[in-house]
């Protein structure tokens, strides 16, 4: 029965175009005409991931978004605070703590600098609060190691600062005397 009212919807389409006028294919229609549904899809396609990229642009700008504000919204937690590293020495035992500076590249003529707080001393430097030297650097790893001498039970916090031509990069570490 479907099939039935199927045809007679076909031949009365049929009937309806006979009377419009249609010109024939010139030559190169079926070329031109593939050659654009190419182009048409491949149009398509891009522009489908163009949005694509936008949208997740978009989303994880929201994401981002969203995050940052839940954490500057809520109290400050001690996991949010940058951690600083920490040793504890015996008073007036010395202890070395080693520092490791990494490069990626040799660093000829750069400067060491190592502030000391109040009641922490670098063994072989009594009473000075800032030692400073040159030295070189070697690619990748280099280790520093500080022999530092607690003569109060104060602590503090010890800061190495390396430079080199224009750049720098400071280093903290936090001694705590018990």
């Amino acid at each position: 029965m479907q099939d039935e009212d199927t045809d007679r919807q076909d031949q009365e389409i049929r009937a309806l175009l006979k009377d419009y006028p249609m010109p024939d294919a010139g030559a190169g229609f079926y070329d031109r005409s593939l050659v654009r549904a190419t182009h048409e899809g491949t149009r398509r396609q891009r522009n489908r991931w163009l949005l694509t990229g936008f949208g997740s642009a978009i989303a994880a700008g929201l994401a981002l978004w969203a995050i940052g504000t839940l954490f500057l919204a809520a109290p400050e937690l001690p996991s949010t605070r940058a951690t600083i590293p920490g040793v504890t020495m015996a008073l007036a035992e010395p202890q070395t703590v080693n520092l490791i500076f990494a490069s990626a590249e040799a660093l000829e003529s750069a400067t060491l600098t190592v502030l000391l707080p109040d009641g922490i001393e670098l063994s072989g430097f009594p009473g000075q609060r800032e030692v400073t030297w040159q030295t070189s650097l070697a690619a990748g790893r280099n280790l520093l190691p500080l022999r530092l001498v607690a003569t109060s039970p104060i602590g503090g916090e010890v800061q190495a600062s390396l430079v080199h031509k224009d750049r720098g990069r400071t280093f903290r570490l936090r001694v705590e005397v018990g």
